[in-house]
């Protein structure tokens, strides 16, 4: 898709409020009043009179960065802006104008792309008026507005849309895959390998990622959105506000997903809380993969004990598959990628009900369940609902009785003649008289 904006602006202009605002989602980007809250580059997409287009949110941009971290968020802001078609130039109208403002429109029309002046923060006609000294700016095309209630973003939209080309491309459908896992585990750096771009911004400090950070990767006949998340910690190592958000946002970005990579740093192996983002992951019905990280760290004598090891930790979650990863030395990466694609396509396959009762009843017949209280259990048959996740809905005498054990035979039943590798099961039992 060729149709994207930058919104562009210092810190704390109300740059995620806009994006927000424009995507017509308010918990998409995380708003807070703090000076630097937004660091990567954040993608969002939107339609207005019929023309889809992405708009990218970036961080406040930082003159005389005093360190790295200012640095890179400079340098995501100016990735940014070469990606982008048409550029919206953000200023708060409760601000003066100054010479930062100045030097930043010189910076930008460098790049000899559109720029719309957008003025922000306006609440009332009389503060229009009061501001016209936006003027002095020398950019023509100036748009007050008020992101937060939605004032004069109607016109801005239809100002933004005479850029853009009529985008036939459907990309609703494609594999939503979100990296997941605790901080410092190595997922912004995976992101970046197979972009090949420095997507997300990366540190040895936790913490660095706070937003989720989408990316649309179309090469090699492959379409996807892989989305970069804040480090989910257990709550009791949750220490400031905004951490918490970052953190919200990651479960929300799991709720959305389609596939969880779920990646652990080798040094640690599988830890508790790497447990609780997995039965997250399988509570909400998502593939899942889990990719142990930074394994170039294992030295080789240890390897084949250190994998029995893994498996063992991860017992009840045998139907996941496991896959061993070094980000800094790209081994392992594509696999990744391969094995998401291929989980995504068993999540969503649908199998026949000729299929399924021809392989689940002769597995019934051989092992039937156990009669409860003098009363013998009889499947009927059996059929896949049609929603997103494997689901099956198996008719019998006394659903009732079905004990766990039992379901787990159907579900092993399920995976060993069809091909559900990385994806939960479901299993409705309803009564139907037999």
């Amino acid at each position: 898709m060729s149709n994207i904006l930058a919104i562009i602006g210092k810190s704390n202009v109300g740059k995620s409020t806009l994006f927000n605002r424009l995507i017509n989602n308010n918990n998409k980007a995380i708003v807070n009043n703090k000076k630097g809250t937004t660091r990567d580059r954040k993608y969002g997409y939107s339609e207005w009179m019929g023309k889809k287009f992405i708009i990218i949110d970036t961080g406040g941009y930082i003159y005389n960065a005093k360190n790295i971290l200012e640095e890179k968020i400079n340098i995501q802001t100016e990735m940014a802006i070469k990606e982008c078609k048409i550029i919206l130039f953000l200023l708060d109208c409760q601000k003066e104008l100054m010479p930062t403002d100045i030097n930043l429109k010189n910076k930008l029309i460098k790049y000899n792309k559109p720029i719309l002046l957008v003025v922000n923060k306006i609440d009332n006609y009389q503060i229009k008026i009061q501001h016209n000294d936006f003027y002095a700016i020398g950019i023509k095309n100036i748009y007050y507005i008020s992101a937060i209630n939605g004032y004069g973003t109607g016109g801005l939209l239809n100002k933004i849309t005479t850029y853009f080309k009529d985008d036939k491309e459907e990309d609703i459908n494609i594999p939503k895959i979100a990296i997941l896992g605790k901080p410092n585990v190595g997922k912004s750096s995976f992101l970046n390998v197979i972009t090949k771009k420095k997507r997300s911004i990366i540190s040895k400090y936790e913490g660095t990622t706070r937003d989720s950070i989408d990316t649309y990767y179309n090469l090699y006949n492959k379409k996807f959105i892989l989305t970069d998340t804040a480090g989910i910690r257990k709550k009791t190592k949750i220490k400031k506000n905004i951490e918490y958000y970052s953190i919200v946002k990651s479960i929300r970005t799991l709720e959305y997903s389609d596939i969880c990579i779920v990646m652990i740093d080798s040094k640690n192996k599988i830890k508790s809380q790497d447990v609780n983002i997995i039965k997250l992951a399988i509570k909400y019905k998502k593939g899942i993969i889990i990719v142990i990280n930074k394994f170039d760290l294992i030295k080789k004598n240890n390897i084949k004990l250190y994998k029995k090891e893994i498996s063992i930790q991860i017992k009840k979650f045998n139907y996941i598959p496991v896959l061993y990863t070094s980000v800094i030395k790209k081994q392992g990466i594509y696999q990744v990628i391969e094995k998401a694609l291929e989980i995504y396509n068993n999540k969503n396959q649908k199998i026949s009900t000729n299929k399924i009762n021809n392989i689940l009843l002769k597995s019934i017949n051989k092992q039937p369940p156990s009669a409860i209280n003098g009363k013998n259990i009889k499947i009927k048959y059996a059929t896949q609902l049609s929603i997103s996740s494997p689901t099956f809905i198996l008719f019998c005498n006394f659903p009732e009785y079905i004990q766990n054990s039992y379901k787990n035979y159907i579900k092993n039943q399920l995976r060993k003649n069809f091909t559900l590798i990385g994806v939960p099961i479901s299993l409705i039992f309803r009564k139907k008289k037999c």
